[in-house]
């Protein structure tokens, strides 16, 4: 996997303002089949660790804050 060194590479953003991440929030974290969300130590809130996403939606859809969003590519829409 390819680790995400920018946030604009990754198709899922985290709107850091509505994550709740630093309460104990972890959802986006275990809904997701590839592992590849994350919660950083430092600041406490979610960032996709890898460049990797399969756009299957459910870290978007089971947020309880809405603070994810999953940009699908154009042609896979």
């Amino acid at each position: 996997m390819t680790l995400a060194t920018t946030l604009t590479q990754v198709p899922v953003k985290v709107d850091n303002d509505k994550c709740i991440a630093e309460k104990g929030c972890t959802v986006c974290v275990d809904v997701c089949p590839l592992d590849v969300l994350a919660i950083d130590h430092v600041t406490g809130k979610a960032f996709m660790k890898f460049d990797e996403c399969w756009y299957c939606l459910p870290c978007e859809t089971d947020c309880p804050t809405s603070a994810i969003h999953v940009d699908i590519p154009f042609l896979l829409r």
